[in-house]
């Protein structure tokens, strides 16, 4: 919303969300393996400083290039937490032998990411109301670096691998072990690049009609809902419907385009997440390497190129044409 009333369009908006794809293209991996090779945890401060920083440049610099810069720091900040947040708490419940709860715990951790929003939307409003994009801003700012502060105590247990190898010599580790386990990365992938399409939910409500006063509340329940189904995906198993299910919901959602058609795109997201969590772990324990953060970058970086369709179906078709998206993506899960 920012960006749409500092006059943005919404292709300028596709552009910028590209930009920030594209820095991941670039730095997922090496991050990955400067993760494995380093610090996981080190990894994790860094990116809440980075992502503090270019919050700072859009209160600064609210303009196209402005929310560029912003966009390629919080790229470069995402990239050092992808695959080293998966990493630092497989490998940490592994050196329990606890590895087996992986996906309970994943799936809590994705429930409390989720239901966090729903507070944060209840400030957001009183923030924007008092002092508009600017004080959401800084205090965004903030949250950022406290983010930084806590992941300064995370334990990390010790590798072989960074007494023993160089930081090339993990990176072609992480690479090679992701070849025998190809489908899991590729699976991943494709469904962790719809969520990209969580970028455009507060313009979507705006399309419906919604007053930008009242977006974060009127969306409250699209998170809570990605909560409950991502607290399922720990605990039920994977059916490959589920997917497809979603992405009828979000087309039935697009084709009403009113306020109450939030509800159909809580239940999309919902069932989403259910599978995210899924596949998520089914990948982790897959991983037979030290490079562990190294093979979840590769998935990664698989799913901003996939990432990049979403964001030009948003700009050619809306939200029916990434429906459709889900639909295709769906059916190839569910085949392989």
């Amino acid at each position: 919303m920012l960006f749409a009333d500092s006059g943005l369009s919404d292709a300028s908006i596709s552009v910028l969300l590209a930009i920030w794809s594209f820095t991941a293209v670039v730095f997922e991996v090496p991050s990955g393996a400067i993760a494995d090779r380093f610090s996981r945890r080190s990894s994790l401060v860094a990116a809440g400083v980075l992502q503090a920083v270019a919050h700072a440049a859009w209160v600064l610099f609210p303009s196209f290039w402005g929310f560029a810069v912003g966009f390629v720091l919080w790229g470069l900040g995402g990239t050092l937490t992808s695959g080293a947040f998966e990493a630092l708490l497989y490998d940490g419940l592994a050196a329990n032998g606890d590895e087996e709860q992986y996906g309970r715990l994943n799936a809590r951790v994705d429930t409390i990411e989720l239901i966090s929003q729903v507070p944060v939307a209840v400030m957001a409003t009183a923030l924007f109301s008092y002092g508009g994009y600017e004080l959401a801003g800084w205090v965004s700012v903030v949250m950022c670096l406290l983010s930084s502060v806590i992941a300064l105590r995370f334990p990390e247990p010790p590798r072989e691998s960074e007494e023993h190898e160089s930081y090339f010599a993990t990176l072609r580790a992480g690479l090679r072990a992701s070849v025998p386990i190809k489908r899991a990365v590729i699976a991943v992938a494709l469904v962790y690049a719809i969520d990209a399409f969580e970028e455009y939910f507060t313009l979507l409500a705006q399309d419906w009609q919604v007053p930008t006063v009242w977006v974060p509340l009127a969306t409250i329940g699209v998170p809570l809902l990605g909560a409950a189904g991502a607290s399922l995906g720990g605990r039920l198993p994977f059916r490959g419907w589920v997917l497809f299910a979603s992405g009828v919901a979000l087309i039935a959602a697009a084709v009403l385009a009113v306020p109450m058609a939030i509800v159909l795109l809580g239940l999309f997201y919902g069932l989403y997440r259910f599978v995210l969590v899924q596949i998520e772990t089914e990948l982790q324990h897959r991983i037979e390497s030290d490079a562990r953060a190294t093979v979840t970058s590769v998935a990664a970086i698989g799913s901003e190129f996939v990432a990049f369709a979403v964001y030009g179906l948003w700009v050619l078709g809306s939200a029916v044409a990434v429906g459709v998206l889900i639909l295709v993506v769906a059916l190839v899960i569910w085949r392989r």
